[in-house]
């Protein structure tokens, strides 16, 4: 039998969910917060004992109206605690793509987001939060080569390598 004191003393750890969904000519789709500044990737929080593909797909329904096409896990970028006040957080990033038409029939939730847009990756930087903006790039290399990246603080980390601290 586990032991059940132990397991509730573990730390938590918290966790988001998001798609990296790409139309036809590679363009990025992003939403707008009503709570927030700046553009982001559709997605959310994963909820307690949500998976975090489950989360994604909530998190597109609700937000985009539609459950996109996923295919394959792009990254996982564990972000450090914030300074102001923000705990550490692993976000899940799938990767997708999105039609013409399923962009033109997107219904936002009008008390959570306010707009959505079709964008060039080189316009990210431009658009979304440096938290968020710091992992399109690897995330995005990782989709062309049908792989996943794994990112401390949007870095990609080397593998093959002895991991630091280790002798």
């Amino acid at each position: 039998m586990p032991d059940l004191a132990y397991y509730a003393s573990l730390p938590r750890s918290r966790g988001a969910a998001a798609a990296l969904l790409l139309d036809d000519l590679g363009r990025v789709l992003l939403v707008k917060p009503t709570y927030s500044e700046g553009w982001f990737l559709p997605g959310g929080v994963i909820e307690a004992d949500e998976s975090p593909l489950s989360a994604c797909l909530r998190e597109c329904e609700e937000e985009l109206g539609l459950v996109p096409r996923l295919d394959g896990l792009a990254c996982v970028d564990w972000g450090s605690p914030r300074s102001d006040g923000v705990d550490s957080v692993n976000v899940f990033v799938f990767g997708g793509s999105i039609t013409g038409a399923e962009a033109d029939a997107i219904r936002l939730p009008p008390d959570e987001l306010s707009d959505h847009v079709l964008v060039a990756p080189e316009k990210i930087p431009e658009l979304a939060p440096p938290h968020v903006a710091r992992r399109m790039e690897p995330a995005l290399r990782a989709m062309a080569e049908g792989r996943a990246v794994y990112l401390e603080d949007g870095a990609e980390q080397p593998f093959g390598t002895p991991a630091l601290g280790r002798r």
